[in-house]
């Protein structure tokens, strides 16, 4: 059986925390009673049985362990409420002790929630009924989702005409009707060519002189946002190698199976351009185009030549060296799981015996997550920021006194978690923002700044200032609030809004450059749907803001709006249910069948609890995300908040 550790480090790891936050699974194959093993066999047949229906998995390995380690007093039994029927108080109280119960069972001892934090499935895809994978959770099938995993099965050992109900077979033929490994979009084509089942040339560059614009000029790479630098970071340091994996016999048979056309007689030039319709979310514009037409046919010869070719290995070594920057201001996390893979092998092509390589593949484990659905990756683990939510759902359903253990484990964390120093040496010429005060997504360990993260984190440890230090321990210290307050202020753009990560410093026009075609806007962060789907999630914040300022609905004709749009927005069962398609098509997108999702219903109640009305994620707009925990988190924070706020007032 697979089992959950909980802040635990390893052979060569290295924390500033001691790991707290860590997660990290093992698999045991003595673990486990028989009945337990017959219940993870029940759950992941029952999965399967459902998946194209529900494509999400419930976590029920980390629940069946969790409550193991946690026995709990019995739950009361549920409250049935007949549509025409009052809700009492005692009604919700009732149903709100039940949630507690079972969210406290489900607390690690380090005091945080564990949970999937993925979706993302160009990390590990799930199969679709038509023979293909999707980029996402939610998605329909691509091109790079089916070349992936395609490619991923067959390294693991798949045969080409291997699987259930045939699967690779139905796998392939979906890749070749749809173009080939030729259709991959770029970062697909990158893999492909690092792995030697597709040629370089057939890749728009990806020159590693980038890192050496100075720093006025607007396509310094400090200018573009950090998550799509530091996934080009290691990209232009394994395309100014050339780097190539052994062609292997299974590498020329992947040649052979997911072309068209005879490998040797495709035209590499033409394949630069063509992507499937499918992944074509951003087509380039041809002002784009025309500097890849300059840098393959120009620049790049000539910096295959002396004198020029000096200037390729000075800009090698300048790649090289921000990777390892990273590496070491992560713990070898990197940002997220896709940056990761890339500066794990930027490292062993630099050195295969190197310490770096080595202490990589320590955290990969980082990035597992088991649940009835198999292993998959996450994109980085979200334990702060569903801590802090988890923290304000208990507080909102005023029973503080009965939780107080609960509550103390999560404040311990919560300081634990603070990352207390900027990143080492001359951070600025690296790219990198201040971060002492900041909160991360994750754990301290990642040492990544995030603005909602930090405020999110400053405003519990101001509640939980407020409280009795002997039922949550210690408040802290007033030093490390105004650290805090420092780098929210910090991060504030031109235009008053707060990027996630850092401040924007991308022009607008910078955007006509973006190399993907999946993403849009990877240069630079536009405050809007990103990160949730979509409006009911910023409106809900929004009012959350207003709210804090002192504004309510009778005296804000903004929230007059808000209110509105979102009662517009309600399904005729009194439930909400908003697609991720939302953020694809800019435009409110109601769920397939107009099917209510108990998240969302969540935030629409707060937003109208907050503002005093008279009475889950998504990924640059297009990648979805699953915020496993929110399930649990919001709903139970809305029932709190219309017992304390409504019922109680």
């Amino acid at each position: 059986m697979w089992k959950l550790k909980i802040a635990e480090g390893g052979p060569g790891l290295v924390s500033v925390n001691n790991f707290i936050g860590r997660e990290h699974w093992e698999f045991d194959p003595d673990a486990g009673t028989p009945e337990e093993r017959a219940a993870v066999e029940r759950a992941r047949e029952e999965y399967k049985k459902n998946r194209f229906r529900v494509k999400q998995s419930a976590d029920l390995l980390m629940r069946m362990q969790l409550k193991k380690e946690n026995p709990c007093e019995p739950i009361p039994p549920p409250v049935k409420v007949k549509e025409t029927e009052v809700i009492t108080e005692e009604a919700v109280a009732t149903t709100l002790r039940r949630a507690l119960t079972h969210f406290k069972s489900i607390q690690a001892h380090d005091g945080h929630w564990p949970a999937e934090f993925g979706g993302p499935q160009f990390f590990l895809q799930p199969l679709n009924e038509d023979g293909g994978w999707s980029f996402h959770l939610a998605g329909q099938s691509t091109m790079f989702g089916s070349a992936f995993s395609y490619i991923a099965l067959r390294i693991l050992g798949e045969g080409p005409e291997d699987g259930e109900d045939r699967a690779m077979a139905r796998g392939r033929k979906w890749i070749l009707d749809h173009g080939g490994l030729v259709a991959m979009p770029s970062w697909g084509k990158f893999w492909v060519s690092v792995l030697g089942a597709y040629e370089w040339s057939g890749c728009n560059p990806l020159p590693p002189e980038f890192w050496l614009i100075p720093n006025i000029f607007p396509l310094n790479p400090g200018k573009m946002l950090c998550y799509c630098r530091l996934v080009y970071m290691p990209m232009s340091y394994l395309y100014g190698k050339r780097f190539v994996g052994p062609i292997t016999e299974l590498v020329q048979s992947l040649r052979q199976e997911l072309y068209n056309e005879p490998y040797h007689l495709l035209n590499w030039n033409k394949a630069r351009y063509t992507v499937a319709k499918e992944d074509l979310y951003y087509p380039h514009p041809l002002m784009q185009d025309m500097v890849w037409e300059f840098l393959h046919h120009v620049a790049e010869p000539i910096l295959k030549r002396w004198p020029f070719s000096m200037l390729r290995e000075k800009a090698l070594k300048a790649a090289i060296d921000h990777i390892y920057y990273e590496d070491e201001n992560t713990r070898y996390l990197s940002i997220g799981s896709v940056e990761k893979a890339l500066c794990l092998i930027a490292c062993w092509v630099e050195d295969q015996n190197s310490e770096a390589y080595k202490l990589h593949l320590a955290r990969i484990p980082d990035y597992y997550w088991v649940a009835e659905d198999g292993l998959k990756m996450q994109s980085l683990g979200c334990q702060t920021w569903n801590l802090v939510f988890a923290v304000q759902a208990i507080l909102s359903c005023n029973l503080i006194e009965e939780y107080g253990p609960t509550l103390r484990k999560a404040h311990d964390f919560l300081k634990a978690s603070q990352i207390r120093e900027n990143p080492s040496g001359d951070f600025k010429a690296m790219h990198r923002h201040i971060s002492k005060g900041s909160w991360p997504l994750s754990m301290q360990d990642h040492g990544w700044q995030v603005s909602d993260c930090t405020g999110e984190g400053l405003k519990v440890a101001l509640l939980f200032s407020q409280m009795s230090t002997d039922l949550v321990g210690e408040k802290m210290e007033t030093e490390r609030l105004y650290d805090a307050v420092n780098v929210i202020l910090s991060l504030q753009s031109s235009n008053g809004g707060f990027p996630a990560w850092e401040p924007r410093r991308a022009f607008p026009w910078m955007q006509k450059f973006n190399p993907t075609e999946v993403f849009e806007d990877p240069l630079f962060e536009r405050e809007y749907g990103n990160w949730a789907i979509c409006y009911t999630y910023a409106t809900w914040f929004a009012a959350e803001a207003l709210a804090a300022c002192g504004r309510t609905y009778q005296n804000c004709p903004e929230l007059q709006k808000a209110c509105e749009f979102l009662l517009s927005k309600q399904l005729p069962n009194g439930g909400w249910g908003e697609s991720y398609l939302s953020c694809h098509n800019k435009v409110w997108t109601n769920t397939d069948g107009n099917r209510e999702n108990v998240v969302q219903t969540a935030w629409a109640v707060l937003c109208l609890i907050r503002a005093r009305q008279e009475i889950t994620g998504i990924y640059f707009r297009y990648c979805g995300l699953n915020y496993a925990a929110f399930r649990d988190i919001f709903p139970m924070w809305a029932l709190g908040e219309y017992r304390s706020r409504v019922l109680l007032a």
